[in-house]
């Protein structure tokens, strides 16, 4: 299967690297994300047999006031894709995030539930899924949370390059969410495409992040724990680290579907965590 991927440098997009060396990688400079049409044109030009949106405008907070941009790359671009993967009758996989939703509650989010998005992000992250949906075809939306790998600017590498001056550092401790690494989203994104090729009565919208589920805080101690660091974590609540955008408390996903339909499971972060501290020599 030949698989046309928008994005080159990204966390995931790096990893799809690694699983799918013959695929076409498009870079910003290949594909203009802020130009719809010229994505579109994209696919009918090279013509592949699926493709895997794992580009997107990422700055939430930036995005507050640059929403129009952000619009044009996480909305109307995807949309446009999806029209001409469904011209073409070939499988579209997005990506997408927990930010569609209001963050309450504490009870896992059914990809079928109301979306309210909090910010300027989320809307735009919306905007493009239901761009998506319309354009029909056999796509497949894959909400995600909490990425981290050893690539790009994420948690993870936050969190080490702080421990290597501080003894205590104050994270978050009341937004709830599952890790998940850029390598199982990749794997995840790859299977999703080829049995989407095979049955393209699965398409929709499903969710996929890390399991246990954790707060920030506990993210962290893990990750000190598993690096040997003896970085302590204080917990704070969101309120005492005000952002220009505001983050969902819970980002638990119920991803119950994605197993049923596709027999992908949640990943366990803590064993991807320390695959990731193996790419980065963090040793203990």
């Amino acid at each position: 299967m030949s698989i046309l991927v928008f994005g080159s440098t990204g966390q995931v997009a790096t990893k799809l690297k690694s699983l799918l060396p013959d695929a076409q990688f498009l870079s910003r400079q290949e594909a203009d994300l802020s130009d719809p049409e010229a994505c579109a044109a994209a696919i009918v030009s090279h013509k592949p047999s699926a493709v895997i949106n794992a580009a997107a405008y990422t700055a939430v907070d930036k995005a507050e006031s640059d929403e129009d941009m952000a619009a044009l790359i996480n909305g109307a671009s995807p949309a446009a894709m999806a029209q001409a993967c469904a011209a073409q009758g070939i499988p579209f996989v997005h990506i997408s995030t927990d930010y569609v939703f209001d963050g309450q509650g504490e009870s896992p989010f059914e990809p079928s539930d109301m979306t309210a998005p909090l910010g300027a992000y989320g809307r735009t992250k919306l905007k493009g899924e239901q761009g998506i949906a319309l354009a029909g075809g056999a796509y497949a939306i894959l909400r995600t949370s909490w990425v981290f790998s050893a690539h790009g600017n994420n948690f993870v590498k936050t969190m080490l390059r702080l421990s290597e001056t501080r003894d205590k550092l104050t994270v978050v401790a009341d937004q709830i969410g599952g890790p998940t690494s850029a390598r199982a989203i990749a794997k995840a994104c790859v299977a999703i495409a080829d049995q989407l090729k095979a049955d393209p009565a699965k398409a929709g919208i499903y969710h996929f992040s890390g399991a246990p589920d954790a707060s920030w805080a506990d993210f962290a101690r893990d990750i000190f724990a598993q690096a040997g660091r003896s970085t302590a974590v204080e917990d704070i609540p969101t309120a005492a680290f005000p952002t220009p955008a505001k983050r969902p408390s819970n980002s638990r996903m119920d991803c119950s579907s994605t197993l049923a339909t596709f027999g992908i499971s949640r990943p366990d972060w803590k064993a991807d965590l320390a695959d990731v501290l193996k790419e980065l020599e963090v040793t203990v």
